[in-house]
């Protein structure tokens, strides 16, 4: 089988298949090697493993994949790809590839069928708009994982790392940090894929934690609370979390609230830590019910 993660053999099935790429699933394929090795070794993936791979293309990294693992689910929404991957992958007898939008495939039950529901090792190349749905959509459904090892744009790969205080801090690093370790593993210059893209990429893997750092009563109303203080960014927490229409405080329990937190009322969203967002979650939670 030829090796799809050398340049000319990518392009000979790409040329077989006349494929075209397509914007709106913001296609790049990687044509190196030694990335291909360093996702597969940071994701730790052994002849134990269920993986699943979101986004296969013309099944580059599925090959790398079915070498290593066990067995291997790859989901792909592209149609025009189907063929090719039947194509790439036809020498594994330990790989099903799905033609879904990945948001919609019932990973739970992938879980239980193919992994005795044990944690699975998801390993995908995002294209960047896609990313944080994604992997948020991983995260708050609870789905048993393990690990996912992605590829995404160098600047997101960054985001999910930073804390607060810096330019970068957002709701995707507070949801990422809440329910995983992130590290970064590499950085994959823009020629490593075809076609080139514009910015660089990198590998990030985010362990899942066994237990949250931070222990929150309503975990779904700490994150409308870390959206609402993200959404106006240049506006204070106050009148951040005033004008969502995600959430129904008066202004009068928001300032209590944060009194209570111990910080000031002109204090922007962006200042305040994990530990905090949680914290005054809680207090917001209390206040709710003792009114009801």
């Amino acid at each position: 089988m030829a090796t799809l993660g050398i340049p000319q053999n990518t392009i000979a099935v790409l040329q077989k298949y006349n494929f075209n790429f397509q914007k709106k699933f913001g296609q790049n394929f990687l044509i190196d090697t030694h990335v291909l090795d360093k996702i597969i070794n940071a994701a730790e993936i052994t002849k134990e493993d269920f993986v699943l791979e979101i986004g296969p293309g013309i099944g580059t990294m599925t090959q790398y994949l079915c070498e290593n693992a066990r067995e291997v689910v790859a989901v792909e929404i592209d149609k025009n790809l189907i063929p090719i991957l039947e194509d790439t992958l036809k020498e594994y007898d330990n790989v099903t590839v799905i033609n879904e939008d990945v948001l919609k495939v019932d990973i739970n039950k992938l879980a239980e069928e193919k992994n005795n529901k044990k944690p699975i090792k998801v390993v995908a190349n995002l294209p960047y708009y896609i990313t944080t749905p994604i992997i948020m959509g991983l995260f708050e459904s609870h789905v048993p994982i393990d690990s996912i090892t992605i590829m995404v744009q160098k600047e997101v790969a960054e985001r999910m790392q930073v804390g607060p205080g810096t330019k970068e801090y957002g709701a995707l690093s507070l949801a990422v940090q809440y329910y995983a370790k992130p590290e970064i593993i590499a950085n994959v210059p823009p020629n490593c894929f075809m076609p080139r893209p514009k910015v660089g990429s990198a590998v990030i893997r985010l362990t899942r934690h066994k237990e949250t750092p931070v222990q929150v009563e309503d975990e779904k109303l700490m994150f409308r609370i870390i959206r609402a203080s993200f959404n106006q960014r240049r506006k204070t927490l106050v009148n951040g979390l005033k004008n969502s229409g995600e959430l129904s405080f008066s202004k009068e329990i928001i300032e209590e609230s944060i009194e209570e937190l111990g910080v000031p009322l002109t204090i922007r969203g962006e200042a305040l830590s994990l530990e905090q967002f949680a914290m005054l979650s809680n207090i917001l939670s209390k206040k709710t019910e003792s009114k009801s």
